[in-house]
């Protein structure tokens, strides 16, 4: 195993993240998927987890997997919501046996299932110091370039990170579409004296529908984009839409390695195909 405070000391990476499969379908995509984006040799690759026993199985289940059948390097997702301290510390026990170095620690949405339970941990803060006790992993934390929306306001949110990021290893964005809130938010971090590194996600819009979706997750597209895609559209249809998406996202990831970033992270929803086509258009992966 490796750890990615450890690569991300050697120089840029380039990771993946995927989420769980419910089910045996989403199970064969997932595994075409793995299948598909190895080859481009990542540094490293995320597993979501979204609460509850079964998704908890889910995230151990993938990652352990990666572990025994691939050369991949897995970090496992745990949040604070609906688990007792007991129950997480049982959690990253389990982990660091079966050989995962790597933690994303999240605070994690209020429950929808009202018998689930808040949990006894309320912030990431927590999880990363519970994390610190069991000991051998390294640490990220999730980062909002245009701050997260419960938080009051833009300080406080940068506030709170900078307080995250001096207990964790490094930190990974929520996905955006302009370099510079990305710039912004390394700025405001620097400010209060935090230079740990922070990975930007990468979400490749690939289709009209999924905007309103990204709004209504806190990261609207600007107009500009919105006016590209729609353009595409009425020229040609979603497969122009598509390749109007990834186009976007390939000039975000230019402008962002311009701008010296510790690597690049993207959310991939479990296909592959627009992360291998940015990947190629940027010239990466193995020779």
């Amino acid at each position: 195993m490796t750890r990615i405070a450890e690569l991300l000391d050697k120089g840029k990476t380039y990771s993946f993240e995927f989420f769980p499969p419910k089910n045996d379908a989403e199970q064969s995509t997932l595994v075409t998927t793995l299948r598909e984006l190895e080859p481009l040799g990542p540094s490293f690759v995320s597993v979501t987890y979204r609460g509850g026993a079964e998704s908890r199985k889910r995230t151990v289940d993938l990652v352990t997997g990666m572990l025994r059948t691939t050369n991949l390097v897995p970090m496992a997702h745990l949040i604070c919501v609906a688990h007792t301290r007991l129950e997480l510390a049982e959690i990253l026990v389990d982990l660091r046996r079966a050989g995962v170095e790597n933690l994303m620690a999240l605070g994690g949405d209020p429950p929808t299932d009202p018998d689930a339970g808040v949990g006894e941990l309320v912030h990431a803060c927590e999880l990363v110091e519970l994390a610190r006790a069991i000991g051998g992993f390294s640490i990220g934390v999730a980062a909002q370039p245009a701050g997260h929306p419960l938080s009051p306001d833009l300080a406080t949110d940068r506030d709170h990170l900078a307080a995250k990021l001096a207990l964790a290893d490094f930190g990974v964005t929520q996905f955006f579409f302009e370099a510079h809130e990305y710039t912004s938010l390394v700025a405001d971090l620097a400010e209060r004296g935090v230079t740990k590194p922070v990975l930007p996600g990468i979400m490749p819009v690939t289709s009209l529908s999924s905007v309103p979706r990204m709004a209504a997750m806190g990261a609207a597209l600007p107009t500009w984009m919105v006016d590209r895609l729609e353009a595409a559209a009425a020229e040609g249809g979603a497969d122009a839409v598509r390749h109007e998406g990834v186009a976007c996202a390939t000039e975000l990831c230019e402008q962002l390695l311009e701008a010296g970033v510790p690597g690049l992270h993207f959310y991939t929803l479990n296909r592959s195909s627009a992360t291998r086509e940015i990947y190629a258009a940027l010239g990466l992966g193995r020779n």
